[in-house]
Order: structure tokens, then C-alpha cells, then sequence
């Protein structure tokens, strides 16, 4: 007997899932109220989400050009050279990727690790953590830059803590799937160059540029040169912010309520404006709300879908901040949380990919992915404690 796939066209299944998706929205919302609901979202987030982010980027980019062009990123990176070793399991050059990602995206650290000057200080299963060590810190700066933004400003600092914690969980963890599964990558080294044990790796600098230039000169291309890249980084953003943050958004907000029956159930009322939904990931969460609460303190189970967000991109996940604080569900707890998880996850089902694939490793893609789940997860409780901890002593 063939087997049966043999007659299922292989478009079928696709469509059949469009159909389920968007016909329990329509059934839901109206087909006309879900088509200008999704119209309307979709406007919104662009006019007044995206281009504050990418007003955002702008800034951060340009700021961390400067830091590049001044030697601020060489200073930071050999200040946080000590701790690469004990708590990482990673060479003191390895600090450097994570300035460089934590100031811009994930795939910064891509291009680091291809430069063999850099890779030849490191072991091959250290090389290849490096996917889940520089995307913990992906858009750092933006990140915290965006929840100051929102009034909170101890909050993402205690975000960032969580997300350090997140880091060596995800980092060391893929560590321990690699030499389990490959023990021959715990003493081979990633290039060949890297065959004398008395390296030191504080030899590694990068190539700086010549200061031929004044230091207005340097300072102006320095600020026009990473404006620039923030713009590059402000269009990435907008297909999912626009794309997932509205699907997420339809699926976690509700419709208008219009008072309620002689029982007390609210009447809800749909319109196709921009926000409103169904409701599903707060219904699903509210079965298991005592779990989220537990772990991560959230005190409204719509938060969950900062988290959801995240794991395909970090920049739709911040499109959810400002709903979250219309609806009044968000605090500093929230803040810190989702800092730390959206800095620790940072869009890493989109990007560890693209990230493991150019470094010719593609196979070890499933090991990456649990390795940072599980780091995300222990960056917001870390995030949590650290924040029960400060409050309860006044600090917060």
C-alpha cells in the first residue's frame, strides 16, 4: 500500500491551517470587522510603534558607532575579559561579541567569529556556542533604551542582569549538548591556526580605523555612518512588528465592552478597530496563569504573549508594551521580566538559522534552540528574584 502522503497535494495542509486560523478569527470578530482589524493594527503599529523603534535605532546605532570609533567598546570588552572564563567557559575575546551585539543585532557576532584572528582562540564547541552566547545580548541597547522610554528606568537594568544569567544557562548548556554529542569538539580547535595552547587572547584587537581625520571629522562620520545602521535595523523590523505582533495582537486583546448582562458577563462588541481580538493566548494562559505567576510574577496572563513575541523577534515584542500599559497590566515586574527574556531570546527562531548555517553547523540547530529556551526561561525568573529581592529591600 503507498503510503498516504502520496495523495495529499503538498499545499494542502498550509492551506488548510490558513483556512482554521482565519476562519476562527472571522467566526469570532465578523469577517469584515477581522479583515479592518488587521488593516487598522497593522497601520497603527507602523505609524506609531515602528518608527519610534526605529527612531530608537537611530540613536542606539549611532551612539555605538561612536563607542566603536573611540575605543569605548575596546575598554568594555577588556574590562569584561576576566569573567568570560568562569562563568561562560569562553575565551576573554570573546567579550567583544557581546558588546558588539548587545549595541546592535545577533548577526554581529556572525562576523566576528568568521574573522580568523578571532576564532583561532577558541575550541570548536566553544565557537559554535557562540550562536546562544551573542544572541542573549542581541539589541540590548535598544531594548532598555525602549522600556526607560516607557517611565521605568531600574526595571531593564534588573532585565539586563536576568539576561546575563539567561546567557551562561543557554551558553554553557549548548556547551554540554556539543561535547556529549561530538566529544571530539572539546579539544578540536575551530581553525587551524589554532594549534598553540599559550595563546594569549588579550593579542586580539580589532583593526581600528586610521585616524588620518580631526575628531570632529571622526565624530560626525561616526554619527551619520551608525544612524545609518539604525535605519537599516529600523526597516528589518517593520514585517515583524506588522506581521507577528498583529497576528499575537488578535490573538491576546479582546473587543469592546459595552457593559454587561443582568449576570455580570460583559457584552463585547466588535468594530474592526485597530487592537481588538479574541482573546485565546490569555484564555489558554488563565488555565495555567498560577505557573506564569510563579515563575516569572506576572500578575495578567495577556503578559505572556511579550514572551511569544519574542522567540521570532524581539522588536514585534516591544510593539506590545504600550497596549500593555493602556490595559494597565503592566509594572516594574513586567518591565524586568520581559526585558530580560526579550534581550535573552531576541528573535533566536528567526536568526540561530541563519547563524549556525553560515558557521557550517546547521546540524546542531535543535541542541541551539532548547539550550536558549531554557536560558530565556532562566533569565526572566532570575529577573523576577532580583526584582522581589529590591523591592522587598526599598531599592525599587
Amino acid at each position: 500500500m503507498k503510503n498516504i502522503r502520496t495523495y495529499i497535494p503538498k499545499g494542502l495542509p498550509c492551506l488548510l491551517l490558513v483556512i482554521i486560523f482565519f476562519g476562527y478569527l472571522a467566526n469570532t470578530m465578523g469577517l469584515a470587522n477581522m479583515l479592518n482589524t488587521i488593516m487598522h493594527t497593522a497601520h497603527d503599529l507602523l505609524l506609531n510603534t515602528v518608527f519610534y523603534l526605529m527612531g530608537i535605532c537611530v540613536i542606539t546605532g549611532a551612539l555605538g558607532k561612536v563607542f566603536v570609533e573611540f575605543g569605548v567598546v575596546d575598554m568594555i570588552q577588556r574590562l569584561l575579559r576576566p569573567v568570560m572564563s568562569p562563568l561562560f567557559n569562553l575565551p576573554g575575546v570573546a567579550s567583544l561579541g557581546a558588546v558588539l551585539t548587545f549595541l546592535s543585532d545577533n548577526p554581529a557576532i556572525i562576523s566576528l567569529s568568521k574573522d580568523r584572528k578571532f576564532s583561532k582562540y577558541f575550541k570548536k564547541y566553544q565557537l559554535i556556542s557562540l550562536t546562544n552566547f551573542g544572541t542573549a545580548f542581541g539589541m540590548g541597547l535598544i531594548v532598555i533604551v525602549f522600556m526607560i522610554g516607557q517611565g521605568y528606568f531600574a526595571a531593564p537594568f534588573i532585565g539586563l542582569l536576568g539576561a546575563f544569567a539567561g546567557c551562561i544557562i543557554s551558553t554553557r548548556l549548548m556547551q554540554h549538548f556539543i561535547c556529549k554529542d561530538y566529544p571530539a569538539y572539546r579539544e578540536e580547535p575551530a581553525n587551524e591556526e589554532c594549534v598553540d595552547e599559550s595563546l594569549d587572547d588579550s593579542e586580539f584587537e580589532q583593526e581600528g580605523p586610521k585616524h588620518k581625520d580631526s575628531t570632529f571629522i571622526r565624530t560626525l562620520n561616526a554619527l551619520l555612518d551608525g544612524g545609518k545602521s539604525g535605519v537599516e535595523i529600523g526597516l528589518a523590523i517593520i514585517p515583524g512588528v506588522l506581521i507577528i505582533s498583529t497576528m499575537v495582537m488578535m490573538l491576546t486583546f479582546g473587543g469592546q465592552v459595552v457593559g454587561s448582562d443582568v449576570s455580570g458577563v460583559e457584552n463585547v462588541v466588535y468594530t474592526g478597530g485597530a487592537y481588538e481580538g479574541t482573546r485565546l493566548l490569555p484564555w489558554l494562559a488563565g488555565h495555567i496563569n498560577i505557573v506564569f505567576e510563579w515563575l516569572f510574577g506576572f500578575t495578567a496572563p495577556e503578559l505572556i504573549a511579550f514572551p511569544i513575541t519574542a522567540l521570532g523577534a524581539v522588536g514585534a515584542a516591544l510593539s506590545l508594551i504600550p497596549e500593555f500599559a493602556k490595559q494597565g497590566i503592566l509594572d516594574g515586574n513586567a518591565i524586568a521580566v520581559c526585558t530580560a527574556m526579550g534581550m535573552c531570546w531576541s528573535g533566536y527562531l528567526s536568526t540561530h538559522t541563519a547563524m549556525l548555517d553560515s558557521l557550517g553547523f546547521r546540524n546542531l540547530l535543535s541542541r541551539a534552540f532548547v539550550a536558549h529556551f531554557f536560558g530565556g526561561i532562566g533569565a526572566g525568573i532570575v529577573a523576577h528574584i532580583f526584582y522581589l529581592l529590591l523591592s522587598l529591600a526599598g531599592a525599587v
